[in-house]
């Protein structure tokens, strides 16, 4: 059995380290008050916590949607952990607040530049978003979730949804909307989730196989587990008439999506039939390695890398194929949206969230997980059939219409409206009391106030 190297040594023993402060100073500004749940507001007051507003990829996307959509009836806040760029990717939401952590273009003080230069102790280390954070991004977030004046807070990543189950105030109901699935997670931060996810109200997953796994490690917390799919919203433009010989792909140039397997599946498509082109479009730090292999495999005149877009859409509209080769996904918002658009989706059948979106032969195709032979057999099918081409779009963009904002929408503001009855809210302070080891319920002179150190 080889012995673990000096530096995995080092990596865990830090790793181990951070969990302990972590905890310390959780258990430190764990909010301690006992007062009586206040009665519902006319328009519920949600505060949703979102790492970048400003950011690209399918959460953000997603959030937004959904939080211009509960608007209506609510009133809604985004709290954007970061900001790093002055202009959103993406439209931010009518009749929306969105407010900003640690803003990078807010002045600093000599005291904020210090804390900005120490790790975070609120993020576990085995987070993603662990390396974006600082000290003073811990003060920052704490300033906005402690702030008053909310009946729901919903965080939609871990980190997010950790420090929302461990430090929300009392009396407000909390939601983790989680857009991975559970064993997605490395063992540390799953053990995390675990423990601190018993102290939500809901967790909100966008799969069946996701809600089956929480359900399974949340059972007897008293935590609600539901399925709510991404949505999208409407599309602008009319779907594409496949008819421009062009396969197409989205997303961040990570090893996760899997666009070197994408690359080499394609190759032989290309060689075939020359007129076809392959166009990726997406951020990230593998395209070099990507330019790398598509001048490898002699297919620069082929295989376009292109920048993300803020109008995939119309890049859809002029496509026939949409590909998805991920390692791993959670309900890829980019598959609605292309079947909506009108194009077969061909997806590695990775967990979990394809399977549940394609029906395989009906309204695109699956291939089993890193298979590239068998990718590479779909795209030729595709690519060479136009009579299937054009069946399996158009019934993706009836199958894409269960996903629409106007159907999806509804469930998360009947969600919200369940957590916020006065019984259920009752119900939830006295557990959440109980929750707190080591804490002395309050006398009669203590109710109602906030107790100092």
């Amino acid at each position: 059995m080889n012995e673990p190297t000096p530096r995995v040594v080092g990596r865990r023993v830090r790793r181990g380290a951070h969990r302990a402060l972590r905890r310390a100073a959780l258990w430190s500004l764990r909010p301690i008050t006992w007062r009586p749940v206040p009665p519902p507001v006319e328009r519920p007051r949600v505060r949703v916590l979102l790492q970048n507003a400003h950011g690209t990829g399918g959460t953000v996307r997603t959030v937004l949607n959904l939080c211009g959509h509960l608007a209506r009836d609510h009133d809604v806040e985004i709290v954007s952990v970061l900001r790093r760029k002055r202009e959103p990717f993406f439209p931010l939401p009518l009749g929306v607040a969105v407010t900003y952590a640690d803003d990078a273009f807010a002045p600093r003080g000599r005291g904020a530049r210090l804390l900005a230069r120490l790790p975070s102790l609120l993020v576990p280390a085995g987070e993603a978003s662990f390396r974006q954070m600082s000290l003073w991004s811990d003060v920052c977030l704490l300033r906005a979730v402690r702030r008053p004046s909310c009946d729901v807070l919903i965080g939609t990543r871990p980190s997010l949804v950790l420090l929302a189950a461990e430090l929300a105030p009392r009396g407000v109901a909390t939601v983790g909307q989680d857009h991975m699935s559970l064993d997605s997670y490395a063992p540390a931060l799953r053990r995390q989730i675990v423990r601190a996810y018993r102290r939500l109200d809901a967790v909100a997953v966008l799969t069946e196989a996701a809600r089956a796994g929480y359900a399974a490690a949340l059972a007897g917390s008293g935590t609600r587990v539901v399925r709510i799919p991404n949505a999208a919203p409407p599309l602008p433009g009319r779907p594409s008439r496949r008819e421009d010989d062009v396969v197409l792909a989205a997303g961040r140039l990570i090893a996760t999506k899997g666009f070197d397997t994408l690359v080499r599946a394609f190759a032989p498509v290309a060689a075939d039939h020359p007129g076809w082109t392959l166009r990726v479009f997406g951020n990230g730090p593998n395209r070099a390695a990507l330019r790398a292999l598509v001048a490898e495999l002699g297919l620069g005149g082929q295989v376009e890398l292109r920048p993300a877009t803020r109008d995939l859409h119309a890049e859809m509209a002029r496509a026939s194929v949409y590909a998805l080769s991920s390692r791993r996904e959670g309900m890829p918002m980019v598959i609605i949206e292309a079947m909506g658009m009108g194009l077969p989706v061909v997806s590695f059948d990775c967990p979990h969230g394809p399977a549940e979106l394609i029906a395989h032969g009906r309204d695109g195709l699956l291939v089993p997980p890193g298979d590239e032979a068998a990718l590479s057999a779909a795209l030729r099918a595709l690519v060479e059939d136009r009579e299937l081409r054009d069946r399996l779009g158009e019934a993706a963009v009836r199958s894409a219409r269960a996903h629409d904002l106007e159907r999806i929408g509804p469930r998360w503001t009947r969600l919200i409206a369940g957590l916020r009855a006065p019984e259920a809210a009752s119900g939830r302070s006295v557990r959440r009391a109980g929750r707190d080891r080591g804490r002395t319920p309050p006398g009669p002179r203590a109710a109602g106030r906030r107790i100092s150190r």
